[in-house]
């Protein structure tokens, strides 16, 4: 299939490709970036949307901006926003994860990154599509977050665990499930009244069990995380990938900045008001995230003066609406607020991501060799990032998922 008239965007080096034609592999990779389509070609796509041709399909993505679908790296596909019932059925929580995907990929996420799903949903949705049966975004999943029993995840159908060895085994038992990293919960929320930031809920030694599980199979441990005291005494356990970052201070900012480690700001926690009301949040929850907010917004700033490598995460479905915007739309944008340039926001759900994930050979590029994962857009958004809001053309893998000029 070839995507010609489009306007490419390197997100590495943040050049312009203008006028280009892509070409895409029957297995759904790139298989070149052209100046110009062959001769004969364009002509086959007529106006914006498919057509026929007889190498498969050409698309006329009409001078609109093509760059890499976007990659959420703070994804809960199950979550439920009220009282978790831990005996629902599988089956279920497989359905409301199936929907929630298909909201994302539609809202041109491409990849997924689950950081704890009720039931495995994660591990469940990805057999499915492995096997054919569903399309959705590319799925990274943790299976089942583990929480100490009266921790930040307690009630949220975790795995539990207390002490260093049980630790160990619960994070081997999600791996050996099939989970592709390990999370855990290192301080309290803002869910709940009397939750604290800044309280450990781990100890060294269980830290210490997640992460030497995490590394016997070639991976990494997400934490979600509070304030700077926790994270400071995460890192020294080893772990590597830091969620929320509610409240740091120059010095752990400094720590984070460090080759090797991620985090993920989540901004859309503390700026979703809106949304948290139509999904039926307490008053009093909204109330604490919102009061969060000012120093949440304070401690990203700090963490981009000091060079953190951020990816983008939503905690909430990435395909639902926040004032209009997918989810995962919004936080580009908040990112963007917190300081990050243009470039950067898009790095942060494009390149960066996938270098965490550890698919940066081939994922979140447009560039040959690379699996076709497209969104388009209809002005530049290096100059405008607000063009996000309204993406036009959503592919997967060389398979148009959504095309609204055609």
């Amino acid at each position: 299939m070839w995507f010609v008239n489009a306007n490419v965007i390197d997100v590495v080096t943040g050049e312009r490709r203008r006028g280009r034609a892509v070409e895409t592999a029957p297995d759904g990779t790139v298989a070149q970036v052209a100046a110009a389509p062959p001769p004969g070609l364009a002509g086959l796509a007529g106006p914006p949307g498919l057509a026929a041709s007889a190498g498969g399909g050409v698309v006329d993505v009409a001078g609109r901006w093509l760059l890499p679908g976007l990659i959420s790296c703070h994804t809960h596909l199950s979550i439920v926003f009220g009282e978790t019932d831990e005996a629902e059925n599988p089956a279920l929580t497989a359905y409301r994860a199936a929907a929630r995907a298909t909201e994302a990929l539609r809202a041109g996420v491409t990849t997924v990154r689950c950081v704890h799903e009720q039931n495995r949903a994660d591990l469940l949705l990805r057999a499915a599509v492995r096997r054919g049966w569903y399309q959705a975004p590319r799925i990274l999943g943790a299976g089942r977050a583990v929480s100490t029993p009266d921790g930040h995840g307690a009630g949220g159908g975790c795995a539990y665990a207390a002490g260093e060895q049980e630790f160990y085994a619960a994070a081997l038992a999600e791996l050996a499930a099939g989970a592709d990293h390990v999370k855990i919960f290192i301080s309290g929320g803002l869910n709940r009244a009397g939750e604290d930031l800044w309280r450990p809920e781990m100890t060294d030694g269980e830290i210490r069990g997640a992460v030497l599980a995490a590394g016997q199979h070639d991976t990494y441990v997400a934490a979600h995380s509070g304030g700077a005291s926790v994270i400071k005494q995460a890192l020294r356990q080893g772990v590597r990938c830091f969620e929320h970052i509610y409240s740091l201070d120059d010095e752990t900012a400094a720590l984070l900045a460090r080759p090797g480690i991620y985090a993920t700001p989540t901004l859309c926690v503390t700026r979703s008001a809106g949304w948290m009301r139509e999904a039926g949040f307490p008053a009093a929850s909204i109330e604490r995230h919102l009061a969060a907010g000012e120093e949440h917004l304070a401690s990203v700033r700090r963490a981009i003066r000091a060079g953190v490598t951020l990816v983008n995460g939503t905690d909430i479905p990435p395909g639902d609406l926040v004032d209009g915007t997918p989810a995962a739309v919004y936080e580009l944008l908040m990112l963007a607020e917190a300081g990050l340039s243009p470039l950067s926001s898009l790095q942060s759900a494009s390149v960066n991501a996938a270098g965490l994930l550890g698919i940066g050979d081939h994922v979140g590029q447009v560039r040959p060799g690379y699996v076709a994962d497209f969104v388009a857009v209809a002005s530049d958004p290096l100059d405008d990032l607000a063009s996000m809001r309204t993406i036009s053309l959503v592919v997967q893998g060389g398979r148009v998922v959504r095309e609204d000029a055609a």
